[in-house]
């Protein structure tokens, strides 16, 4: 049962509507071997926890694995006791308080534990990330950044990390932060931010998709990433070594399609080296919070606007505009700094030319890409 590709990022089945669908689901999450993605599948084929719970052993036998047992009922009842007592709130996949963005990832969290203004989720968000031991002038910049984008009625999403995370979420406490957790929401990682984690409690938000009571681990960290990411309309990376925790995000969100872009750095300096590196391979370049907001200027609905709720259809001309921002989003993804033919673009993209051109006109008009010299296109 290891975890592939869903065929649709959207499945189509219903959100836990009693308290014990809700246990049936952190149930088969929980179980050995099912992750995210093989949770999804496993809906998509069974219709339901239940279904999916009766069929587990089935399944691992046919993966060559024997005496399989799903994960036992007093572990689910000790997970529901522990947010009880931390006050945490379960959001379910498909529910209304879940994220929209996170939608877009196929193997988005099935299950997150909430503490906080959840009302939050709701609001655009940007996230800042960047490196642990950061310089002063990177966490004075990571400051101005968050806070400036709180005024502008963005909420920041970051990891609660050392350095310029903690510096995010202080700066943005007051208009709103969202903190994601790679272990359990109650384990304070590190343990220096324990005070910080107590005033997101009050005023931010802190999300986990692991048990409560869980220390994080370093196979914990990539995928908190991708929910750092995959609720952001963008990522901005303040500093980051070559090989760093932050170029992961920064490369979860472009296979997100997400927006990347990076404070750039001094070229001696170690870590300034990610930044410099993502802004060569085409990111944007911050020097204020204004290039963040100048690069957000929508030209399609925000993602908070559309209905992506799982069961239910969007009407078609809604559906419409989704495809064509998806449609911008690869297009942006595939074009760098280096000109290409517009014809590879379409081998590329596989997509007729009388559907790309519209998009590329209107890419172009918003000034993302620039149509060069001989007809070559390049981003922005």
């Amino acid at each position: 049962m290891i975890d592939g590709q869903l065929s649709s990022n959207h499945p189509k089945y219903h959100s836990p509507t009693s308290e014990e669908d809700r246990f049936l689901w952190l149930r088969l999450l929980r179980s050995r071997r099912v992750g995210a993605t093989t949770f999804h599948r496993l809906m998509q084929e069974h219709g339901s926890a239940a279904a999916a719970l009766a069929a587990l052993p089935e399944v691992a036998a046919e993966a060559g694995v024997t005496d399989y047992r799903p994960c036992p009922e007093q572990v689910v009842r000790s997970e529901f006791k522990a947010a009880s007592r931390a006050g945490a709130r379960l959001i379910c996949y498909g529910d209304a308080l879940y994220p929209k963005a996170l939608y877009d990832l196929p193997n988005a969290p099935p299950l997150l534990w909430a503490l906080g203004r959840i009302e939050l989720l709701a609001r655009d968000k940007i996230a800042l990330v960047g490196a642990r031991n950061a310089s002063s002038l990177g966490l004075r910049m990571a400051r101005s950044l968050a806070k400036e984008l709180g005024e502008n009625d963005f909420v920041t999403v970051s990891g609660l990390a050392r350095g310029i995370d903690a510096a995010a979420h202080e700066a943005s406490l007051e208009n709103g932060t969202i903190a994601v957790f790679a272990g359990g929401l109650d384990i304070i990682y590190p343990a220096q931010n324990q005070q910080l984690a107590t005033d997101l409690r009050k005023k931010g938000v802190i999300l986990s998709e692991q048990p409560l009571g869980l220390q994080p681990q370093a196979r914990h960290f990539p995928m908190r990433n991708r929910i750092i990411s995959g609720l952001a309309r963008a990522v901005v990376v303040v500093e980051a070594a070559a090989k760093s925790g932050s170029l992961i995000t920064a490369r979860n969100a472009l296979d997100q399609g997400r927006d990347v872009m990076a404070v750039p750095g001094h070229p001696f300096d170690a870590r300034a080296a990610g930044c410099n590196m993502l802004i060569r391979d085409g990111a944007r370049l911050v020097r204020k919070a204004s290039d963040i907001l100048e690069e957000l200027t929508p030209i399609a609905p925000h993602q908070d606007d559309l209905p992506l709720a799982p069961q239910t259809s969007a009407p078609k001309p809604e559906r419409g505009l989704r495809d064509t921002a998806k449609l911008h989003q690869a297009i942006l993804r595939r074009l760098g700094p280096t000109p290409i033919a517009e014809d590879q673009l379409i081998d590329d993209l596989k997509t007729p030319a009388r559907r790309l051109a519209p998009a590329l006109a209107t890419l172009e008009l918003h000034g993302k890409i620039m149509r060069r010299a001989g007809g070559l296109l390049s981003r922005n």
